[in-house]
């Protein structure tokens, strides 16, 4: 009896322990499921204001059709296919097999035809698809919650416009334990978010697209702190392998650039004599107005400048700065 006793006292204390160990690290909701709001019947009025800045938006700031088409690998800046648009794909051909950019063309069988504008609302800005999955990380709904509601309501009111596309997709399939780890991710957003303030567009432009998610280096999944922009996350694709370079104000990075030489690379894809890598989506990035780039641009200067080399026409060699193998690596 006494050795019973002592077994089931060491197992309530390993089970303690465990728990403890669970809650202080990676916590209960990777078991429990993400955190997810119901939908409501909230729907925004289409208007041709709405349309217009939704797809200014969805075309050229945000990514949205980008990255659920199909791409053009072997033209310059990799386009996205004519008659693609909103059809979503698979990400096998970018190191992600188990990957799907959801169909969100109107189709109502295969797309997103039949999905209520709360469904698309919670799914862009707080990472629920409509079926009450988990979204990926790669879909940014981290950035996106800073969206304005008015700007959320004008991409879905583009979205619905997307003519139907009828392409059947296999679902996300994450493997072991990242379909776990990642319901840590979604929060619901039940506050209204306001329209940005004027002073800080450049901040709310840089976020809505994306910059820092592929402009910083990456250990274990998580952002290394010291190098947000810095450069050095590691793509993978038809072309290749390529890392994204430092976009801060040090000399490793994008300090002797003007707001002219700027604007140049996002609408040409070219700093001056040099090339920018295909990856970086000058193609749908140019489609944003002057005034916004040069937002972007004035906001990229207030960066802490942050020392890393990333240089893609050398070979790659160890870096020790963001543990990546990259272009003049070594120098870091």
């Amino acid at each position: 009896m006494a050795r019973s006793t002592k077994w089931l006292v060491g197992l309530v204390i390993l089970v303690a322990l465990l728990a403890g160990a669970i809650s202080a690290t990676i916590g209960w909701r990777p078991f429990m499921g993400p955190k997810a709001r119901a939908l409501t019947d909230r729907r925004f009025e289409s208007t041709p204001t709405r349309l217009v800045r939704g797809k200014y938006l969805a075309e050229s700031v945000n990514g949205c059709v980008y990255c659920h088409a199909e791409l053009d690998w072997k033209a310059p800046g990799f386009p996205v296919k004519a008659g693609t648009e909103g059809s979503g794909r698979s990400w096998a051909d970018e190191g992600l097999p188990w990957l799907t950019a959801s169909n969100i063309s109107s189709d109502p069988e295969t797309g997103g035809g039949r999905w209520s504008d709360d469904a698309y609302a919670r799914a862009i800005r707080e990472g629920i698809g409509h079926d009450g999955r988990t979204l990926f990380p790669l879909m940014p709904y981290l950035n996106y919650r800073t969206m304005s509601d008015e700007d959320l309501a004008s991409v879905i009111v583009y979205i619905r416009s997307l003519p139907p596309v009828r392409k059947a997709l296999p679902p996300t399939r994450m493997p072991f334990p990242l379909n776990r780890l990642v319901n840590a991710a979604p929060r619901p957003l039940h506050a209204p978010v306001p329209e940005p303030d004027p002073a800080r567009r450049g901040e709310y432009l840089v976020t809505q697209s994306a910059c820092a998610d592929c402009h910083t280096p990456q250990a274990q999944g998580k952002p290394i702190p010291g190098l947000e922009f810095a450069g050095g996350f590691v793509f993978t694709g038809p072309y290749g392998q390529v890392t994204s370079t430092n976009l801060t104000p040090d000399a490793t990075g994008i300090a002797y650039y003007d707001e002219a030489l700027f604007l140049e690379v996002m609408r040409t894809g070219q700093a001056k004599a040099r090339k920018i890598h295909d990856q970086m989506p000058w193609v749908f990035y140019r489609g944003q107005t002057d005034e916004d780039l040069r937002a972007m641009f004035a906001h990229l200067q207030t960066l802490a400048p942050a020392r890393h080399t990333v240089d893609n026409s050398l070979p790659p060699t160890a870096c020790v700065r963001c543990g990546q193998t990259h272009g003049d690596g070594e120098r870091n």
